[in-house]
């Protein structure tokens, strides 16, 4: 009996593996090669031997992984032959320089999306669909109850919200992740109603957003402001670790805020303990999924990374041919995005 030939991509214990190119997509374990999709802690993963990362986010990868680390780029489309595989980045309209990882060998394409969205968003490349064989996806929000409200409604719900705690006197305080969603607000918000500062973690990053010509309002740290009746009518982008900490003492009478898909359920507001909560996604919703997949006109589609078993569901009762991967993402770039270095832990003092 003929042994059955491995797949040109595979799971393994350290992760997404191509055994002919001899290399790692996302590992959560240490590698001698990893290509990264993007720079959110639950894709990026100090201790490999060396990273190829999308040119576009190489900023965010070195916060992330340190100057020590072995980083190469490739521009978005540029092709690299890594003993014989074609791998390629296309973007995935996640975050700044999020990307999907196209490999091809012997004319086998695969896909590998990584977390994206279809959403247009000023922050970064929008999603582009590629043509393969195989196509992995993540379902984050994967039913049908996750359809997301037009951006420009979102944002003119959050200036309201400000507005009416400025008319108030106090200080509106808005938890968001660092690494994206963060930029993605101060881009978005209407900056002329007052001062916006901003936590450690998101200033941090913000710099590399504004080196990346990604155009955000005037911030300031918080840590640097001297007189505290500075925030009375300000907006104030935080990182979603400091709800409920004594780090918000500071800003004296304030409302809070959360800016999160989760939001579509009204439990999930209640579970953060926040005034109001914004529904406000870097990932595909149940409508965005669909047609992401569908336009890739995939043979087979793997299903990962959230509402795994209902998409597969879904898709295997539409006519597509799907089934479930579980990987082992640690964490969840939704539920919890905060650099967990120095930086961060003196912040939160």
């Amino acid at each position: 009996m003929m042994e059955k030939e491995k797949p040109l991509i595979e799971l393994t214990k350290k992760g997404l593996y191509c055994e002919h190119g001899d290399f790692f997509i996302d590992p959560w374990l240490p590698v001698k090669k990893a290509i990264l999709t993007h720079a959110h802690a639950d894709h990026t993963y100090r201790g490999n031997q060396n990273y190829l990362v999308p040119k576009e986010g190489e900023r965010l990868s070195r916060i992330r992984l340190g100057d020590e680390a072995k980083i190469s780029t490739s521009s978005y489309g540029e092709v690299q032959n890594i003993k014989g595989v074609k791998v390629s980045f296309h973007p995935a309209g996640h975050v700044l320089g999020s990307a999907q990882v196209r490999v091809e060998y012997k004319g086998e394409v695969w896909v590998i999306s990584g977390d994206y969205k279809l959403t247009p968003d000023a922050t970064c490349a929008p999603f582009e669909s590629v043509r393969c064989h195989k196509f992995i996806s993540e379902a984050t929000f994967g039913l049908p109850i996750y359809r997301w409200t037009p951006t420009e409604q979102i944002f003119e719900q959050i200036n309201q919200w400000w507005r009416h705690n400025r008319e108030c006197g106090k200080a509106a305080v808005i938890f968001a992740y660092a690494l994206g969603k963060s930029q993605r607000i101060l881009n978005g918000i209407d900056r002329s109603i007052g001062k916006i500062f901003t936590h450690g973690a998101v200033e941090r990053l913000n710099d590399a957003y504004r080196q990346s010509k990604v155009d955000l309002p005037e911030t300031k740290y918080v840590g640097a402001v001297k007189n505290k009746k500075d925030f009375i009518g300000s907006l104030i982008v935080a990182t979603p670790s400091s709800a409920g900490s004594a780090w918000l003492k500071r800003f004296g009478s304030h409302s809070t805020a959360f800016a999160s898909g989760w939001m579509v359920v009204r439990g999930a507001r209640r579970r953060k303990a926040v005034d109001r909560g914004f529904v406000l996604s870097d990932h595909a919703d149940w409508t965005e999924l669909q047609t992401a997949i569908r336009e890739t006109r995939a043979e087979k589609v793997f299903v990962t990374h959230g509402f795994i078993s209902e998409l597969v569901r879904w898709l295997n009762e539409n006519g597509v041919n799907a089934e479930p991967l579980k990987i082992n993402y640690f964490g969840d770039d939704e539920l919890e995005d905060v650099l967990k270095d120095e930086f961060v832990e003196k912040e939160l003092q």
